[in-house]
């Protein structure tokens, strides 16, 4: 067993993980019609949230407006210069196409990632005030964009209609 940082920070992925997969499940137990099972899933998914926002918050995690864009900027350009990368040389050395693809999708957004968060914490710190605009994410791969939804998405070519409006 490790330190109780440690364990902290292994619960809070866990929880974090846990969240994902039931809401996923969540998705396929609606589509096969069992909407009580999907809202069974769903419930557990909120509680999983619950322990991971606490687990967070213990390991004092949030700070403010602006240590967040730092923290989210260091995170961004981790995955996109170190992680996926490494994960992507990986996936072609093993021949697993699929696994390659996902990987150099989300090293191309997390790119785009990266870059918004630079911009608002630049305007956050120029006391410039954000302008209230769209923001739409790409179901297929993620590629995330301010204003509009484009025609098609730029990194994988999905039409518009699978972009959804986050609020």
């Amino acid at each position: 067993m490790g330190s109780t940082k440690e364990n902290l920070e292994s619960a809070f992925a866990g929880e974090s993980q846990a969240n994902r997969k039931y809401l996923f499940f969540a998705d396929k137990a609606e589509q096969e019609g069992h909407k009580q099972i999907a809202r069974l899933f769903r419930a557990a998914a909120e509680a999983e949230t619950v322990h991971a926002r606490n687990h967070f918050r213990v390991m004092q995690g949030i700070g403010s407006t602006s240590d967040n864009l730092m923290a989210a900027i260091s995170g961004e350009n981790y995955e996109f210069t170190e992680m996926y990368p490494s994960f992507i040389e990986q996936a072609e050395a093993e021949g697993d196409k699929r696994a390659k693809g996902t990987f150099d999708m989300a090293n191309q957004v997390e790119r785009i990632h990266h870059a918004l968060f630079q911009s608002a914490l630049g305007k956050l710190e120029k006391g410039q005030a954000l302008d209230e605009k769209g923001m739409y994410v790409c179901q297929v791969c993620g590629y995330t964009v301010e204003g509009e939804a484009p025609d098609k998405c730029p990194i994988c070519g999905a039409a518009k209609r699978m972009f959804k409006a986050v609020e």
